[in-house]
């Protein structure tokens, strides 16, 4: 079997018994066996029985990991944190159970950032996650497992969350297909949060009719999380017949074009997607968003405010592990967050308090909110005049292991482009565009406006199966 294999491929075979589900288990399960020792995407293989998928259901026996901060009854749900390494999910999440009810089958734990904070997969109690394109490369964070997985052929799916730009990141950089849902189309009920304002499930596919088909799985309501929207979501995959829009508009982010700190690599394979674009019959335009230069500090503030509160109850008292020689309470919870918690986790808590502090929280923490309407607006008035935006998914190409250990800022300015749009609640979407000198893939974004999903997945699958960017396949990873 090509370990490659998209969800609709295998679906096919697995409806019309040229393959059982036992036979896709078992291949996939030794895929893991075989190569995950290189990567370290996956932190554990559940024990899952050969027999227990069947083929009923949209994605019936087709096996998939979760990122180790979705809740999987049973199981260990870590968030890749010291902290929580002994905490076993009493439940499962929601987008767990659907894909349960849909007929998937879970095989494990996929690595990421400790508590999903990071852009490149090496701040995992774990150890850092490798790309499949280059071992000596980052795959991209916070979902650096997912991405892996899925580019290695390990698996054909997997699931991330994002809060800006942590499901886009890794599919850019390990060539793959990653969504930002509306906030509130998924259900966060069951995730391990960071930021409550902009936390989304997002799945990670090879393809864009893939990744339709499990929104279509993940998205409707859920009487379980008060912010998920009561709005029946569509099949996604619907109108997917290869074609644009008729009279479709594009509008280039102007900064994607002009702004300093753009590989160039990256610049040029983004302006080549422009002309096939234009090609394929869209008009397009030049948008500028002035305000989108605030989006990485504007999200420097809240996602650091909103982890801070989040992170307040992993104390020893509730949850996870517990410092025992502390003589009295204070000692305790000092200490199990001292030893528990990670170098990334600890900056960004220290920061988060910093901005929420009596003396700050005006000047910060509430213009921060301020300057957020401000951005929404710029968007909405934006797609006034076109039907969606596009950019590069991020300004760089993947870097080395270890190569912002020394300047995390740097890495943050990474995400330019994929901030702004978490912050406000919409969505995006990003795919594969092209590669660098060195085979390292290059991804570019489509952003809509609120519940534009199915525009963002019709465009892309035409842009994509007018290319082959999405075909190529890491090469240590064939057999």
């Amino acid at each position: 079997m090509n370990p490659f294999i998209t969800i609709k491929e295998l679906k096919e075979k697995l409806e019309r018994k040229k393959l059982s589900t036992k036979e896709v288990l078992t291949f996939f399960f030794n895929r893991i066996k075989k190569h995950n020792t290189k990567l370290n995407a996956i932190v554990e293989t559940f024990d899952t029985p050969i027999e227990s998928g069947t083929n009923q259901g949209i994605l019936g026996g087709i096996p998939f990991l979760l990122k180790d901060n979705i809740c999987q009854k049973g199981h260990i749900t870590s968030a890749a944190s010291k902290i929580l390494a002994t905490y076993k999910a009493p439940y499962d999440a929601t987008v767990t159970s659907r894909l349960k009810e849909a007929g998937g089958v879970s095989l494990g734990r996929a690595n990421c950032d400790e508590f999903a904070m990071g852009s490149s997969g090496e701040f995992s109690a774990y150890g850092p996650t490798k790309n499949p394109w280059n071992t000596d490369y980052v795959p991209g964070g916070s979902c650096s497992g997912s991405g892996a997985a899925v580019a290695a052929g390990l698996v054909p799916f997997t699931l991330g969350t994002e809060t800006g730009g942590s499901v886009r990141n890794p599919a850019s950089f390990c060539n793959l297909v990653g969504m930002y849902p509306t906030y509130g189309r998924v259900s966060r009920y069951g995730i391990v949060a960071l930021t409550s304002s902009t936390d989304q499930v997002g799945p990670i596919t090879r393809t864009v009719y893939d990744n339709a088909l499990v929104l279509s799985v993940l998205a409707g309501a859920d009487p379980h999380d008060t912010t998920s929207l009561q709005s029946q979501a569509p099949d996604y995959t619907k109108e997917l017949d290869g074609t644009l829009p008729a009279n479709l508009k594009i509008g280039v982010i102007k900064d994607s074009l002009e702004a300093d700190g753009i590989n160039e690599e990256v610049r040029t394979a983004f302006q080549a997607t422009i002309a096939h674009l234009k090609k394929l019959g869209a008009t397009i335009s030049i948008i500028d968003l002035p305000n989108l230069k605030y989006g990485i500090p504007l999200y420097f503030i809240i996602n650091r405010a909103e982890a801070a509160s989040n992170l307040y109850r992993y104390d020893g008292s509730l949850y996870g592990v517990r410092n025992t020689s502390a003589k009295n309470l204070f000692d305790m919870y000092l200490a199990t967050r001292h030893d528990n918690f990670g170098t990334e986790v600890k900056r960004r808590i220290l920061l988060g308090n910093y901005v929420l502090s009596s003396g700050h929280k005006d000047a910060y923490y509430h213009k921060a909110q301020q300057i957020r309407a401000m951005i929404r607006a710029e968007f909405e008035n934006a797609f006034k005049d076109v039907n969606l935006l596009m950019s590069p998914t991020l300004s760089i190409l993947p870097f080395k292991l270890g190569e912002f250990a020394n300047d995390p800022v740097a890495m943050y300015w990474a995400d330019y482009f994929t901030v702004s749009n978490c912050i406000i609640g919409t969505p995006a979407l990003s795919l594969p565009c092209g590669f660098s000198k060195n085979n390292l893939p290059i991804g570019f974004q489509f952003l809509g406006p609120r519940l534009s999903e199915q525009l963002i997945y019709k465009v892309a699958h035409a842009f994509q199966v007018s290319t082959d960017y999405h075909t190529k396949t890491p090469a240590g990873f064939q057999e």
